[in-house]
């Protein structure tokens, strides 16, 4: 909860003073020992931290899911795993996990969406890649459009989609193989795109290098690349952006 919301409970009276100094002790961080929890880092950016949920040992992945969502009322995980949901359900019930985009999720109900995001895939292979950011994004309150399987292939795929595409704030374009979707989408549409690499692809791929190389690379302008299989990274970029363009 941020301090506004603390203040208005106590205006309210649905919470006490002395209950408030309780939640003010816990500025600007919770020290869980192994962790700091940043409670407030949406007064700053506009988002709650999200848990990299890969590598974390299973007792602190779960007091972290339990603690932010306590305090911030809901709660974003990436690359979780089917056992990681179990072990976090039991001390947050309203957790949901999607096994394609590997996300654990406890949202705020209703709410609100704004602009609009458009996310491309080269081919299905890079869908878990793009869910990933599709449903950060719509996390994030933006309103998201997903046009998959539209690779440089079939590049009539994609221009068939291109005026719908075109009317988003910014694109996010997921593609492994050689990548060379974000220049093709970069091509058509007037607002910023965001290339993300995947390791789709054969040996000489190199597990998505090969994507990476040719999307910081590219000839078109307007495009921004973020890290190889980093659809989340691309989605906050994506949300920064479209908060932006509805801001004027």
């Amino acid at each position: 909860m941020d301090v506004k919301g603390i203040l208005e409970k106590v205006r309210e009276g649905k919470m006490s003073v002395e209950e408030a100094q309780k939640k003010f002790e816990n500025l600007p961080y919770e020290d869980l020992g192994y962790a700091k929890l940043d409670l407030h880092r949406s007064l700053r950016s506009g988002f709650p931290e999200t848990v990299f949920c890969e590598g974390k040992p299973d007792e602190y992945l779960a007091k972290i899911f339990e603690t932010l969502y306590r305090e911030n009322g809901e709660v974003l995980g990436t690359r979780a795993s089917e056992r990681q949901y179990q072990l976090v359900r039991a001390l947050v019930p309203d957790i949901t996990y999607d096994p394609v985009s590997r996300l654990l999720r406890a949202e705020k109900i209703q709410k609100e969406k704004t602009g609009l995001i458009a996310v491309c895939t080269g081919g299905t292979a890079d869908i878990p890649v793009a869910e990933e950011a599709a449903q950060t994004a719509e996390f994030f309150r933006c309103r998201v459009e997903r046009y998959y399987d539209v690779g440089v292939a079939g590049i009539h795929r994609l221009l068939s989609k291109r005026e719908n595409i075109r009317r988003a704030n910014c694109v996010i374009a997921v593609a492994g193989m050689e990548g060379a979707l974000g220049t093709a989408v970069a091509g058509l549409v007037e607002n910023p795109v965001i290339a993300v690499p995947t390791s789709v692809g054969y040996g000489a791929s190199f597990h998505g290098l090969s994507a990476l190389l040719t999307m910081i690379n590219s000839c078109a302008n307007g495009i921004s690349v973020v890290n190889i299989d980093n659809g989340y990274g691309a989605a906050y970029l994506a949300a920064q952006i479209n908060r932006l363009a509805e801001k004027h």
